[in-house]
């Protein structure tokens, strides 16, 4: 029997309310298909900060690298500058543990109601493997004459072919693995690259050279396209059933992940996985702490649920992982009156117990 030693990071929020439920869900999951899980808690957010001035030390980061993955609720508190939790728990979790593809399914759930005119969930069924650890978030950059009427301000894209390589390896893999084809939705297993080559002439000559070069020694038998930026946001509303896989740099990701989030129902069904695949990772639901939600027992855990479904796939968990995802689906479609906060028709841990209940079955 396997035994998975993971991080729980409630956060702020609404974060320890749907992490809890997320723990439900995955506990009722190793019991139905014969797996441990133990679970260690953390109190990394803002009032840890607020008491004692920490982020997130370096004595945690090694920490956590001991663990075979970690669950976060939400990081964001209304009593601590903007950046500082962001930058010194999340990219500083994601920069230390190498987790260098931030992976983004965009899939609509049966009974979910979508902003775009006669789309379904046959249609909206994709996944974005963003670059987690390179582009304008590697900070490098800086000030000059900071508060004259001269000021300077620079902020670099950096890219080299080994995090382009890496990046790109793990797409042609997913795609391969979990591509239209190989689920049956398909005649071909296609990878997208999303970018900007007509204008960001050097970084995107970079990352299409090196996608072609692999995908011909490599991967001859996955499909390839590429897609402008621009390009690729109007077809995620006009035509998403198009797309299958796309890989794309950090911050082009960070930008057309949100998109498609509200494609498929908004941030309360959005999950994202901070992986490397040689190490710890890292899931979370996207939308963030919804401090005004606090403590109402209203929040739609969905999106932590989905996060922790995505664990359980990357540690191998398939079976279960897919039951999870059927459990949910059951609930979007068969149950909840609506995703926003407030407006599911039950509470947040009635929402957990749903489906922790129909993963047990």
């Amino acid at each position: 029997m396997s035994t998975y030693k993971i991080a729980v990071i409630p956060g702020d929020g609404t974060g320890p309310e749907v992490a809890t439920e997320a723990v439900k869900v995955l506990t009722s999951a190793a019991a139905r298909f014969d797996f441990k899980v133990t679970l260690t808690e953390f109190d990394f957010g803002g009032e840890r900060y607020k008491r004692t001035g920490e982020t997130l030390p370096d004595s945690a980061v090694e920490e956590l690298r001991q663990f075979d993955s970690i669950l976060l609720g939400a990081i964001g508190h209304p009593d601590v500058a903007p950046g500082i939790l962001e930058k010194g728990i999340l990219l500083k979790a994601r920069f230390k543990l190498d987790q260098y593809i931030n992976l983004r399914p965009v899939k609509l759930y049966p009974g979910v109601d979508c902003p775009l005119k006669d789309k379904g969930p046959e249609d909206i069924d994709y996944v974005v493997v963003r670059e987690n650890t390179g582009d304008l978030y590697t900070g490098t950059g800086g000030f000059t004459m900071k508060g004259s009427p001269h000021e300077v301000a620079v902020q670099s894209a950096v890219y080299n072919r080994f995090l382009v390589d890496r990046c790109l390896k793990y797409a042609f893999e997913y795609a391969g693995k979990y591509g239209k084809k190989a689920r049956g939705k398909g005649k071909d297993n296609t990878l997208a690259l999303c970018g900007k080559t007509n204008v960001l002439t050097y970084i995107y000559d970079l990352w299409e050279r090196a996608f072609h070069e692999m995908g011909d020694e490599e991967y001859p038998d996955i499909k390839r396209e590429y897609y402008h930026v621009d390009a690729t946001c109007m077809w995620m509303v006009k035509n998403p059933e198009w797309f299958d896989v796309i890989v794309t740099g950090n911050m082009f990701g960070d930008i057309i992940t949100d998109l498609g989030a509200i494609t498929q129902g908004g941030m309360g069904i959005a999950a994202g996985g901070n992986i490397n695949p040689q190490g710890v990772s890292m899931f979370e639901p996207i939308g963030g702490s919804a401090p005004k939600y606090t403590g109402k027992g209203v929040i739609n855990p969905l999106a932590a649920i989905c996060s922790t479904q995505m664990m359980l796939e990357t540690l191998g968990e398939n079976e279960a992982a897919q039951k999870v995802e059927d459990s949910v689906k059951f609930v979007t479609g068969k149950k909840l009156k609506g995703m926003g906060a407030g407006k599911m028709g039950y509470s947040t841990s009635q929402v957990g117990d749903m489906v922790a209940e129909l993963v047990a079955d």
